[in-house]
């Protein structure tokens, strides 16, 4: 391909299904999230080569334009991508375009999709605790004057319930982008997804702390229900500041 002729998503997909050296391809980003493509939206493709295959296709690695990424990878890479990381959401709903393995693609794409048991739970302490921290640091803020801080601390606390509320589910958090795309199709159990979305963003604009306790309210019960409580409790009077008034 020259410089006045870019390499095209559909032009490489076919030289690259001709290649017996690529086991699957992978298509991530908002082409794999239905109704989210713009006019801005490039082909966000990872590339798997089989362990140990040699392939002219590696001649590609890195490349990157408005039309196409491409992230060229053996079997063995792909499966510990985003494992844990950032990458993690963005192939748990990506979408299979080849996958020469009988499934073996499809399924390591699926597991990236699914927190094991013992992840979610640490996950859902660490996050626990930080959603907490952020909260009790805004309601401390707000009763002492510090209008700032007290929303600055409470947009933190946002992110944090964020990723608390997926690993609870044993899933990762999706990026904020695709934060309501996921919410409107894989609700998270217990919650209304309109309601949570309002909250989210009332807090995070407002820092309002009659919202943030509310919130609150509802998390520590879900948190207990899951045996986390000993989290909470190491908290001690201080849960006080954090719960509705009279609770």
């Amino acid at each position: 391909m020259t410089s006045q002729q870019p390499l095209a998503y559909e032009a490489f997909v076919e030289i690259a299904a001709a290649d017996p050296a690529v086991v699957g391809l992978v298509l991530k980003g908002s082409r794999a999230h239905e109704g989210m493509t713009t006019d801005h939206s490039d082909h966000d493709l990872y590339v798997v080569i089989a362990d140990g295959a040699t392939t002219d296709l590696r001649r590609f690695a890195g490349h990157r334009t408005a039309e196409l990424d491409l992230v060229i990878v053996s079997l063995e890479e792909f499966r510990a991508v985003g494992m844990p990381g950032f990458e993690r959401y963005a192939l748990a709903r990506a979408l299979i375009v080849l996958d020469r393995l009988g499934g073996e693609v499809a399924r390591i794409v699926a597991a990236k999709a699914r927190l094991d048991a013992d992840e979610a739970s640490r996950a859902t302490g660490l996050w626990l605790d930080a959603y907490a921290n952020s909260l009790y640091r805004s309601v401390k803020n707000d009763r002492d004057g510090h209008a700032l801080a007290a929303r600055l601390d409470a947009a933190d606390s946002v992110g944090f319930l964020l990723e608390l509320l997926f690993a609870l589910d044993r899933r990762p958090r999706p990026y904020n982008k695709y934060l309501e795309w996921e919410l409107v199709r894989y609700p998270l159990p217990g919650w209304d997804t309109r309601v949570l979305l309002d909250a989210a963003d009332a807090v995070s604009a407002t820092g309002d702390v009659s919202a943030q306790r509310e919130l609150f309210a509802r998390v520590e019960t879900a948190a207990r229900r899951a045996g986390h409580g000993a989290v909470l409790d190491a908290w001690g009077e201080d849960l006080a500041l954090m719960r509705p008034r009279g609770a």
